[in-house]
């Protein structure tokens, strides 16, 4: 059965988002969406997300899905608004919980904030199998950028794969942020490149160097042939070496704190106060 997926790029946040389904059937699942955030402004914006939603509208397409790869440093989930717009279930990764734990600490959330996924519709668990439409879908859990990263390998030839590894050219990503391990990325990449030679590795984003327009999609033959940091041949010592030192470079991404908070909570925005106004916080000396 053909998987039909549309790309859609954000090229603010550098990231992929994608509506997928099988040819000839309306159900569909909405993959990492993003909701804009400018952070001089402090505003949000729906554009990104509402391109989504009108190309979902224009095939009189159904949503059943907004699947989230983990939880997102970099920009805000869109999740919540598209739901709020078109209906379906929010799902991600039951590693989401541990996530939660941690940052519940670093942002003093309280006792208003339970750490145990209920903002979102379903927790994912690895190896659990579910539909989007007639498409099965297999949950993989994939950590070492976050505990809770997963991919979904749509029937045997499709993986969105989200951070867990990128273009050849780009490599793989970091897993500096609380709970993330180079050795639990690296035995994630090799899950992935154990699949078929020809299945399509979808991405969540794309950073390419100069010259080269950004691209969503690779393979796992031209993986394991090219990528900088996990093709075949380089082994998990060498690997741990590299990430560990590059990580120690790597500033955190412009978007982190708002991200975070967003995107712990399924894409909600803050409550809004008595005068109608949200707040985010930002800890000093915690991370």
């Amino acid at each position: 059965m053909e998987v039909r997926i549309e790309p859609f790029f954000d090229p603010a946040t550098s990231t992929f988002s994608y509506v997928v389904n099988a040819k000839g059937y309306r159900e569909c699942a909405i993959v990492d969406s993003v909701l804009g955030f400018e952070l001089r402004a402090l505003r949000v914006s729906t554009e990104a997300a509402d391109k989504i939603a009108s190309y979902i509208r224009e095939h009189d397409l159904l949503v059943q899905w907004h699947l989230e790869t983990h939880v997102h440093a970099d920009h805000l989930s869109g999740a919540d608004y598209l739901k709020q717009e078109l209906g379906g279930q929010i799902g991600i990764g039951s590693g989401i919980v541990e996530v939660q734990r941690v940052f519940r600490e670093i942002f003093d959330f309280g006792s208003e904030f339970e750490p145990n996924g209920s903002d979102f519709d379903h927790l994912f668990e690895c190896g659990e199998k579910f539909n989007v439409g007639p498409l099965v879908v297999t949950v993989m859990h994939v950590p070492g950028h976050t505990p809770a990263d997963v991919a979904f390998l749509f029937g045997e030839s499709v993986a969105f794969v989200g951070d867990t590894i990128f273009m050849p050219d780009v490599g793989s990503a970091r897993c500096d942020f609380p709970g993330g391990s180079a050795e639990n990325l690296y035995k994630s990449t090799r899950r992935i490149l154990k699949l078929g030679e020809e299945t399509r590795l979808f991405l969540c984003h794309d950073y390419p160097p100069d010259g080269r327009e950004p691209i969503c999609m690779t393979n796992v033959r031209h993986q394991r042939h090219a990528n900088i940091h996990v093709r075949d041949g380089i082994n998990l010592a060498t690997f741990k070496d590299m990430r560990n030192r590059r990580d120690q470079s790597l500033s955190l991404p412009g978007l982190f704190f708002p991200s975070i908070q967003v995107n712990l909570r399924a894409g909600k925005l803050p409550v809004q106060n008595s005068r109608g106004r949200r707040f985010m916080q930002f800890p000093i000396d915690s991370i």
